[in-house]
């Protein structure tokens, strides 16, 4: 889709060029051009050209935004942080927090060439050896961001890991009551029974990404390897295993299960689109992060509570008209099997 003088919503493009003749003039060479992103279900992902120059823009979403859920501050934070490591990040450019430039804060990144692989229409022109090593290279990623050592990037105090399992369950409890918008039929039993079981954390506090999964990763197509990660606006400092299982979620759940079929959120991820199964994931990524990962049910059951608190807040901004591209008017489906899947994990023993 080629970029439009006329600015898709959420971007006032004669703002944003005022704005970068002040602080960045050496970002832009021309007449601002930008496209929305197709994809993206919660932050808003514009890329933006000036001239020859081209980079992208990340604000919060239009209308129902929840609370700290869409800090650009920190996401800018944690990508800067993250460039002199191992993990594949974009370079940051720019961070406004000037609610009357766009309306919202927002920040620049440079853009990273690449794929997002997340629809059966481009993985199933993959080999069955290109998936394996795309889900290896997802896994080694994820292995990698979780032995980088907080303090060593200045990012000691970017969480509170003390608890954060606990606080999880309230904090995405708590961005229920406030998207719920129609019933939902055993949720608050989730909600209840996660919250009554939550276990120690199994490791020393690590950076966690908070959505982790094969569509948020910009891949190289030639070599199967992961160029970047993108999406950091729920990273914190946690336990890495509600990484692993949200991802596990999204992989096995969504891609794997019923909820696999037709569904907009996981399309082309997991077994159902011919990737390796979960459980040679776990143990690629046990043996690159050195972390014991243990019982994996009780987070499995988090990252579909977690992940069904999201799409029924996307929902709700779909009702309301404040959604931007296509897809949306399928994720309220999505709340029912993640609900039930993680009643189901937290029988397990």
């Amino acid at each position: 889709m080629p970029e439009s003088a006329q600015p898709p919503a959420g971007l006032d493009l004669d703002r944003l060029a005022g704005h970068l003749a002040r602080h960045r003039p050496d970002l832009v060479d021309g007449a601002l051009t930008a496209r929305l992103i197709a994809g993206g279900k919660s932050n808003l992902t514009y890329v933006v050209r000036g001239g020859a120059r081209e980079f992208v823009l990340r604000r919060p979403p239009l209308g129902h935004v929840l609370a700290t859920a869409h800090d650009m501050g920190r996401e800018y934070r944690v990508i800067s942080a993250l460039a002199p490591t191992a993990v594949p990040v974009p370079q940051t450019l720019l961070l406004c927090d000037d609610d009357s430039v766009l309306g919202a804060p927002f920040y620049l990144m440079e853009r990273v060439s690449g794929v997002v692989y997340r629809t059966r229409t481009q993985t199933d022109e993959l080999s069955a050896e290109q998936r394996r090593a795309l889900a290896f290279a997802m896994m080694d990623t994820l292995a990698a961001l979780h032995t980088v050592a907080p303090d060593s990037v200045g990012l000691a105090d970017f969480g509170r890991p003390e608890g954060y399992l606990a606080r999880q369950v309230r904090r995405w409890g708590g961005q229920l009551d406030r998207s719920r918008s129609r019933p939902l039929p055993g949720i608050d039993e989730l909600r209840e029974g996660l919250g009554a079981t939550v276990p120690e954390s199994s490791s020393t506090a690590r950076l966690v990404h908070g959505d982790y999964r094969l569509d948020n990763l910009m891949a190289d197509p030639a070599t199967m390897t992961v160029r970047a990660v993108l999406d950091w606006e729920m990273a914190t400092l946690g336990d890495p295993l509600a990484d692993l299982g949200l991802l596990l979620t999204y992989w096995d759940v969504l891609g794997g299960g019923d909820a696999a079929t037709n569904n907009p959120v996981a399309d082309g991820l997991g077994p159902r689109a011919g990737f390796p199964a979960g459980s040679e994931l776990i143990d690629r990524y046990a043996a690159g992060s050195g972390i014991d990962i243990g019982p994996l049910h009780w987070h499995i059951a988090l990252g579909c509570f977690k992940l069904a608190v999201i799409c029924e807040g996307i929902h709700y901004r779909y009702t309301l008209g404040q959604t931007l591209g296509e897809g949306f008017d399928r994720i309220g489906d999505m709340v029912e099997p993640l609900v039930a899947h993680g009643l189901t994990a937290l029988k397990e023993d």
